[in-house]
């Protein structure tokens, strides 16, 4: 019972993150798509069934390099989106996640 529930909750997770953003989305656009579903659509990043990532969250601590392994290859439970994001989209995406987090 409770490895059925993991296995719906991993499924329902990733199809909520699926899909590609225009490719002129801004970095706003692209996170209200693909990663609000997880990490809070309240634009701060504070969390949910993903991980904090706003401002004072581990996420916000670690290099750019990182946020970008970690979104091209998925981490623990969280898909990767190296088919749904092109380099500029990923830029972007990085770019928006900073600004949020105050840097």
């Amino acid at each position: 019972m409770i490895r059925a529930l993991v296995i719906l909750t991993l499924f329902l997770t990733s199809a909520a993150c699926v899909g590609r953003p225009p490719g002129d989305a801004t970095g706003e656009e692209i996170y209200l798509q693909l990663c609000s579903n997880c990490h809070a659509d309240d634009v701060s990043g504070s969390g949910g069934i993903g991980l904090p990532i706003g401002p004072g969250s581990n996420a916000a601590n670690q290099p750019d390099e990182f946020l970008r392994m970690t979104i091209l290859n998925g981490r623990g439970t969280m898909p990767s989106f190296r088919v749904s994001l092109n380099e500029d989209q990923l830029e972007r995406l990085i770019g928006y996640i900073r600004a949020v987090q105050g840097e």
